[in-house]
């Protein structure tokens, strides 16, 4: 049987809201947001909830402010209900980076805070994103499949539904152009830029080179996503050391976050359509530690002039795939 996913609790998290989110993921399998019967939701308000409450009673008043609905009265389970997982996920980022800006004084009991609401930031969009245990079908389309986290299948951009419904959730769409825009046919797979028919109805260029280069895109975002969430060692887990750890000071020299789902989807795009390959990602490395292009040609095995012709295609390689000194 395929292993569910496992949500990440951040190193110093609350132990009471480390236990709960244990205990949420003992109990979450038939649990998902397209269940009536097992809406997650009901799950976060009976095993997160008081765990929150408590957590936040033994902090200043102040903190409240930075943790989303809760300087309101709102529980968690609340302010989910009424904004949505995805805007949750946003409002609470934002919360806390105003936070980490303003009011960490990176003390024992800071620290704590952040690891806590990463914690639970995290949570919720893995709760978002998680599978029923049975796919549901509603005339004939998948109801995951429409989901699919809300990005596009393959970038980290929302899909056309779910950019749609963003923007009437944000009111900036009246009445009547809610009903033309209602009668356009949009993807729930896959962004504008990757959709498979243009809107003059030719087939997307772009679409089938994305969609030829996915499991290269899955496999980079995979690795991604594992150095980011423990950034202190190399974790890509790529089965070459100097790959893991061109990773680990890839996500060193950056502030995305693991709840920043879309950026790291879209770094992993970037990724695959500039063809930054592990032997590049190797050869960057290297560069780094300083070597020259003869040591690197011998660290690696293979000609200088090879090492030459990679350097400068990474030459235009996007800068945030740079290693920073």
């Amino acid at each position: 049987m395929k292993k569910e996913q496992t949500i990440t609790i951040w190193e110093g998290c609350d132990p009471g809201i480390s236990k709960a989110i244990e205990r949420l993921q003992d109990r979450w399998r038939p649990y998902s947001t397209a269940s009536r019967r097992y809406p997650i939701r009901r799950l976060i308000q009976e095993v997160i909830d008081p765990a929150v409450a408590t957590y936040m009673k033994s902090l200043p008043a102040r903190y409240s402010g930075f943790v989303s609905g809760f300087g309101a009265g709102m529980n968690f389970s609340e302010t989910i209900r009424l904004v949505g997982f995805d805007t949750m996920v946003r409002l609470q980022r934002q919360l806390l980076r105003h936070f980490i800006k303003t009011e960490d004084k990176q003390d024992s009991r800071d620290k704590r805070f952040v690891a806590t609401i990463e914690s639970l930031t995290g949570l919720v969009w893995d709760c978002a994103c998680k599978r029923p245990k049975k796919s549901t079908t509603t005339t004939g389309v998948n109801l995951n499949a429409q989901r699919k986290h809300g990005f596009c299948e393959l970038c980290g951009e929302l899909t056309e539904f779910a950019d749609f419904m963003a923007t009437v959730a944000d009111d900036q769409v009246n009445d009547i152009e809610l009903q033309d825009r209602k009668k356009l046919e949009l993807s729930h797979q896959y962004c504008a830029r990757h959709r498979p028919i243009l809107a003059n109805g030719s087939r997307n260029p772009a679409y089938r080179q994305a969609k030829r280069s996915l499991a290269q895109f899955n496999l980079e975002l995979d690795r991604l996503n594992r150095q980011c969430a423990k950034r202190a060692t190399p974790q890509a887990a790529s089965g070459d050391p100097l790959v893991d750890r061109y990773f680990y000071h890839l996500m060193l020299s950056q502030t995305v976050q693991s709840a920043d789902k879309g950026e790291l989807r879209n770094q992993a795009r970037l990724m695959v359509d500039s063809k930054l390959s592990d032997r590049k990602k190797q050869i960057l490395i290297l560069q780094w530690d300083g070597l020259n292009q003869s040591e690197i040609a011998r660290k690696l095995g293979i000609e200088r002039q090879a090492v030459s012709k990679a350097l400068k295609s990474l030459a235009s390689t996007p800068r945030m795939l740079q290693l920073k000194e």
